[in-house]
């Protein structure tokens, strides 16, 4: 059996790794930047305690919609929205790769808070890495409270879909697009 989950999960890896276009359009930018926007105002309502990070933060990167899939070994991918001092400054891809057990596909969405402008510039140059369970608060009604940075970083996410069970290690990578003026 064993030898089944590679296929399948180089598989699942080779999806993941195609979703999404990106922001190449102007149109694609309008609408991954309304969609970011949309998932602000989602997260602002489960948990209004959020409204501190997005204060005080240097900037933030918003991921509307990553999607994650593993059989043995998995991937996820999905655009964001990078923001400092509530103004677009570009756009971001995230990949992740994990290895365990694991099973399963899900869709949720993503808010990192750069706590410092060092971590912003970290960013950008795609020097910022996570671990994939990388301290992520799941977001609800008061839990950005309880919240702190960890190294410069804060991670929220919500769920929109999809069931992963999983016990993996993996990491985030990020790439940073700046927007055009």
């Amino acid at each position: 059996m064993a030898r089944y989950i590679t296929p399948i999960s180089l598989l699942t890896i080779l999806a993941l790794a195609g979703c999404g276009t990106g922001p190449r359009t102007e149109a694609g930018r309008r609408d991954l930047e309304q969609d970011a926007s949309a998932t602000v105002t989602t997260f602002e309502q489960l948990d209004p305690t959020i409204e501190e990070f997005f204060d005080t933060s240097a900037a933030y990167a918003v991921f509307p919609s990553i999607t994650k899939g593993g059989a043995g070994i998995g991937g996820a991918g999905g655009w964001g929205v990078v923001y400092e001092d509530g103004e677009v400054i570009g756009y971001s891809r995230l990949r992740q790769a994990t290895i365990g057990w694991q099973l399963g596909g899900q869709n949720y969405s993503q808010i990192i808070f750069l706590e410092h402008d060092d971590n912003l510039t970290r960013f950008k140059r795609g020097q910022l890495a996570l671990s994939a369970q990388a301290s992520a608060v799941a977001a609800r009604s008061g839990a950005a409270a309880a919240a702190d940075y960890e190294r410069g970083v804060a991670v929220f996410t919500a769920t929109r879909g999809g069931a992963m069970f999983e016990a993996s290690i993996g990491g985030q990578e990020f790439s940073f697009t700046p927007k055009e003026d």
